[in-house]
């Protein structure tokens, strides 16, 4: 019997694109790649601020986190995207490599710095990303704030500001299946399925050997599999599949393949709290003087790719030291020139801006487990927000430099006060507590099915410990979090990926 391919890749995400790109390039064979949502062939995808309207739609798998213990019992949106891209057509497109030192402090072998750097370089080689253009004045003026850099994009590697780096074609979105799936597809023998969610693989001992539809289609790889659904969605594969924490897996009645009892374990993301500023002639917002700016939006950006909806929302932000001893960033801050409502409403009306704080390298964790084998069924995903006390302080400390720093910053004529949480709550008890009531994530789910040595569940050539021909390659497999926004790390990971598989079963 024929196999339907030799390689099929679970998940057409950031990393999931380019693997499959790459085992095509390479010429390993007929590559199936296979995704859950639909196309990304939306007007609302390829625009930037299309994000604004995609989040929580049908193009987002709209998990919903458990009650998180840390946020008084606060449930939180993660927000992952369902359609050809996956969360790389739905995020604010921000580059950043990360620090140096996050890739050393991996501990694995094969990943350090001199190691990841060149699977970095090719990537950006099709992805280009670049500084934005045509940002908001405010977003321009943070570009002083630490001077020597102003015409340089702010990194994690010092303190430094200004107008962040994305990956966008004139205006538009480019993510992996921009720029790696769909030249592969016209080149090389790469085959992409949408509406193809995977519910579990099925082995012939501990072999790899076929994907499970939902609808029960079986699909068969000749030479192997590789899970690129992300953080959330690999995991939940890899447990219904019968690899996992044995008890877990028999209390649900799944046949345990492999007990890998860290599977699912390790969830962790940037933790974040922001500061809200509003005030006439400030940043983007729903004013009747602004009416008209909005109502010709639309087709300033059909005709002249300008405007705001060729903002990505966060267009700018800064990288400092907000309690490091060594003085090296420890917070990320995204700055958004829109009025956000701290309310609870997507829109609402006035002019300002917002900014957040995020701990690049939080200590809390959480993990992700199944609450049924079927899955229909959304995981358990408990966050672990603030469980380790010190990501509060780093927040906590965080605002408090935020605050200094806006009140710096060369606004101008757009500067607005802070309107929530308010100058009045200044006390670290007081800002505590706002933490607790509205501190959130970035968005950045990572190491779940963490890669490395002795009871890893992903060894550090991304094969899954215990069975064969079985592979994972997206963010899930990242030890700790890099210290900024994850969508470059995760190419970079998926581009790797493509290289030890192709080498490890030529």
């Amino acid at each position: 019997m024929t196999a339907d391919a030799d390689f099929i890749v679970v998940g057409a995400g950031s990393a999931g694109c380019i693997v499959a790109a790459e085992l095509a390039r390479r010429d390993v064979g007929r590559i199936l790649l296979l995704e859950a949502g639909p196309s990304d062939n939306h007007p609302l995808v390829k625009m930037p601020f299309g994000l604004a309207w995609l989040m929580g739609s049908k193009r987002d798998w709209r998990f919903k986190s458990d009650p998180q213990k840390g946020l008084g019992g606060r449930q939180l949106n993660v927000h992952r995207g369902r359609m050809l891209g996956g969360s790389g057509s739905i995020n604010s497109m921000v580059w950043f490599r990360g620090r140096c030192d996050d890739f050393d402090g991996w501990n694995v072998k094969g990943w350090e710095w001199p190691d990841v750097e060149p699977a970095f370089e090719a990537v950006e080689a099709k992805l280009q990303p670049k500084q934005m253009t045509g940002v908001h004045p405010l977003v321009q003026a943070l570009s002083d704030l630490f001077g020597g850099n102003a015409n340089e994009a702010p990194t994690p590697e010092y303190e430094s500001a200004g107008t962040f780096r994305f990956n966008m074609r004139n205006a538009r979105r480019w993510s992996a299946a921009d720029a790696f799936m769909r030249p592969a597809q016209a080149a090389y023998d790469l085959k992409v399925r949408t509406g193809s969610e995977v519910d579990r693989i099925e082995f012939e001992g501990d072999q790899a050997k076929r994907v499970i539809l939902l609808d029960g289609t079986k699909l068969s790889a000749s030479k192997g599999i590789v899970l690129s659904a992300g953080s959330i969605g690999s995991p939940a594969i890899l447990m219904r599949s019968g690899v996992g924490p044995a008890e877990h897996l028999q209390e649900l009645g799944i046949t345990v393949t492999h007990n890998s009892e860290e599977v699912g374990d390790n969830l962790h993301d940037h933790p974040a709290a922001g500061l809200h500023f509003a005030g006439p002639r400030s940043g983007y917002g729903l004013t009747l003087s602004q009416m008209p700016a909005w109502m010709l939006a639309p087709f300033r950006y059909l005709f002249t790719r300008k405007g705001r909806f060729a903002s990505p929302t966060v267009e700018g932000g800064a990288f400092f030291n907000a309690r490091c001893d060594t003085g090296e960033p420890d917070v990320q801050c995204h700055f958004i020139p829109f009025m956000l409502d701290w309310k609870g409403s997507r829109f609402t009306h006035g002019s300002g801006y917002f900014a957040d704080v995020c701990a690049c390298r939080p200590k809390s964790r959480g993990r992700l487990r199944l609450t049924s084998a079927d899955p229909n069924v959304a995981p358990d995903i408990d966050l672990g927000l603030f469980q380790d006390p010190d990501d509060v302080e780093t927040l906590l400390a965080g605002l408090k430099r935020l605050r200094e720093l806006m009140s710096k910053a060369a606004f101008g004529k757009h500067r607005a006060p802070e309107v929530y949480p308010g100058p009045e709550v200044s006390s670290d008890e007081a800002l505590r507590q706002h933490i607790k009531d509205r501190g959130a994530t970035a968005y950045h789910p990572v190491g779940t099915l963490r890669m490395g040595e002795g009871t890893a569940p992903v060894t550090p050539r991304l094969a899954v410990a215990g069975v064969t021909d079985l592979w994972v390659a997206d963010a899930s497999v990242m030890p700790s979090v890099t210290s900024a926004n994850t969508n470059a790390p995760s190419m970079m990971i998926g581009y790797r990926a493509a290289k030890f598989i192709s080498e490890d079963t030529a």
